[in-house]
């Protein structure tokens, strides 16, 4: 019942102007930052192993402004996944070399984990009459599962797997040239994972860019979201000309190298609050 009304209301602040809604997830950001000491403290850790050249103040103000773009990213699906195309369309600035998509070529994009990197997904399906696969990862909250997959499902044509599904189906709708937007930068364990270096620490991190784009014969296009004033600004890069070889493990470190360099660019919209460095080789300390 909570999340139902709680779900409500996020649905009619979507209708808030963009300025008012942003001002909102400050404020909630702040707060976020203040009641969620845990979250926090997980987003410092993160933030000291990675950027150790910066001062403690200055990866205090990181912290404080990646739980703000966090929560601004969050209230923004308000608008995204209920307001009108003409509305997302006012605010979503797609760019780059989109007209390369409409190729047929199999191709994977790399989504990695920015704050807004549902609006790249809303983006696409909405503007592109092409054929989008992504894997679906179940909330916990049954009314919250129902409401993120309807906004991902929400335009175009769009298939969302889920981790159950398996490898086959999504392999074979890259060989059909179904795009697969792909999201493999997050710590999912240690199953299948390999340790490469992430900001110089090892991270465990699935291979499945590398191993997706050799099994489907396909190739790799990053696609990166930026929360701008004026709303988001949706980059399609050019293909990886090196990318896969016949090295996973060479090409999961590449990915991460390539990675940072993103993130290098909007430090403070990275998905921080996850523990990214959960899972550890043997022998090494805890992090978190």
């Amino acid at each position: 019942m909570f999340s139902q009304l709680g779900l409500l209301l996020l649905r009619a602040l979507g209708y808030l102007p963009l300025s008012g809604l942003r001002a909102l997830g400050a404020g909630l950001g702040a707060l976020l930052w203040v009641v969620i000491p845990s979250r926090r403290r997980v987003v410092q850790t993160n933030l000291r192993v990675c950027f150790p050249h910066l001062s403690i103040s200055e990866r205090d103000a990181l912290t404080r402004q990646t739980f703000v773009y966090f929560a601004q990213a969050w209230l923004d699906r308000s608008w995204l996944w209920h307001r009108s195309a003409a509305c997302i369309q006012s605010r979503v600035h797609l760019s780059g070399a989109v007209a390369a998509l409409s190729e047929a070529t199999p191709t994977v994009l790399f989504a990695p984990h920015f704050v807004g990197l549902d609006v790249g997904w809303t983006a696409l399906t909405l503007q592109l009459p092409l054929h989008f696969t992504t894997i679906f990862t179940p909330q916990s909250n049954a009314a919250v599962d129902a409401w993120v997959a309807k906004g991902r499902e929400r335009f175009g044509q769009v298939r969302l797997f889920r981790r159950e599904d398996g490898v086959k189906p999504i392999i074979a709708a890259l060989r059909q040239h179904e795009l697969l937007y792909l999201l493999p930068d997050m710590n999912f364990g240690a199953n299948e994972s390999i340790f490469v270096p992430f900001f110089g620490e090892p991270a465990a991190t699935v291979p499945s860019l590398s191993r997706f784009a050799k099994l489907g014969r396909a190739r790799v296009v990053p696609v990166i979201t930026r929360v701008t004033d004026a709303g988001y600004e949706v980059v399609v890069h050019p293909a990886w000309s090196d990318f896969p070889t016949d090295d996973a493990q060479a090409d999961t470190a590449t990915m991460n190298q390539r990675l940072e360099a993103l993130i290098n660019t909007m430090p403070a919209q990275y998905f921080w609050v996850h523990k990214r460095f959960k899972t550890r080789p043997l022998d090494a300390a805890e992090l978190y």
